[in-house]
């Protein structure tokens, strides 16, 4: 099965603005429409920038600003400075907009999408294409495609199920631990000294993903105290 791509997850249809919009009927529409963001769109249909909620609402907080003192300006960064004086008090979208926006091509594939949105630490991004915006990927978009695994329900010899877990933990230092792996009729048991609630976690997630594997069984058990030599004497 081919991962969905951008074209077919985005909406394509987007709430739009123009550049010469008034910030307050910016603010209206969002509030109205219940988004946090909007395209700021050309004429010709290519994408200028983005005003979002944090972009207005910088303009309450830039109420408190108070100018730098003598020394302060000298390390001051005037761009940045200037930058945040046009977005408190700009009359347009043209003038608080980011223009910095992320922005994907349609043909990106749904997992990469995923990765963008969190490595920006955002909920959605607009599809872009020859600077024309095409729609916009949500997180919500995403959750389509997301699928619990299927475990296979064909019988599976035991030694070829141990083996598939143990090379998988290979791959993956935090699960290369001295643990023991032994299956019996398509049921894995972890054998051992515990790694800890999450490794163990992550344990039975990835043996839970072989092909055959029925049940998980966690055997391990706690580090004795004395193991490190302040046990009792």
């Amino acid at each position: 099965m081919n991962e969905p791509l951008a074209r077919s997850l985005m909406t394509a249809r987007v709430t739009t603005i123009p550049p010469d919009m008034p910030v307050a009927d910016i603010a209206r529409l969002l509030a109205e429409h219940g988004i946090s963001a909007v395209p700021v769109v050309a004429a010709d249909g290519s994408l200028l920038g983005l005003v979002t909620e944090a972009d207005l609402i910088c303009r309450l907080a830039a109420q408190l600003d108070e100018a730098p003192s003598w020394l302060g300006s000298l390390f001051a960064d005037p761009a940045q400075a200037a930058e945040r004086y046009a977005r408190a008090h700009g009359f347009t979208a043209e003038e608080v907009m980011t223009t910095e926006v992320v922005t994907i091509p349609p043909d990106m594939p749904a997992a990469a999408i995923a990765a963008t949105l969190e490595r920006h630490r955002i909920r959605r991004v607009l599809v872009v294409e020859h600077r024309r915006l095409l729609g916009v990927v949500s997180r919500r978009d995403l959750l389509r495609v997301v699928e619990s695994p299927e475990r296979e329900p064909a019988d599976v010899p035991d030694e070829r199920i141990r083996r598939a877990i143990v090379a998988r933990m290979r791959r993956h230092y935090w699960a290369a631990s001295a643990l023991t792996v032994d299956v019996h009729d398509g049921v894995v048991e972890f054998h051992g000294f515990s790694p800890g609630p999450s490794v163990q976690r992550a344990l039975r997630v990835m043996a839970e993903q072989v092909p055959g594997v029925k049940e998980v069984s966690d055997q391990t058990v706690p580090i004795p105290a004395d193991i490190y030599g302040y046990g009792a004497y």
